[in-house]
């Protein structure tokens, strides 16, 4: 791996011990430890924040209306009759 970007970061004895123990268990360096350690973790609290969750209640609220007919309100119904008139489809 080509190093491209600096990260420093200070920590207290105590961490500095765990964080070295656990890089010799999985016999790596502690820079690629705490690499592969803030990678791991971070992509899991993305993923995690990127999904919505809704209780049943509300996810089936939420497919009915997936599921529905489609009906305007007035406001929409308006903004497409002004956009029929400026667009021109080919």
């Amino acid at each position: 791996m080509v190093a491209r970007a600096r990260f420093d970061l200070k920590m207290d004895m105590e961490e500095k011990n765990v964080v070295a123990r656990a890089a010799a268990v999985m016999g790596m360096t502690m820079a690629g430890f705490m690499r592969a350690a803030a990678k791991e973790k971070a992509l899991s609290l993305l993923e995690r924040e990127s999904r919505i969750t809704l209780p049943l209640k509300d996810f089936t609220a939420f497919t009915a209306a997936l599921d529905g007919a489609f009906n305007p309100n007035p406001a929409l119904k308006a903004s497409l009759e002004r956009t029929k008139s400026k667009v021109r489809r080919v």
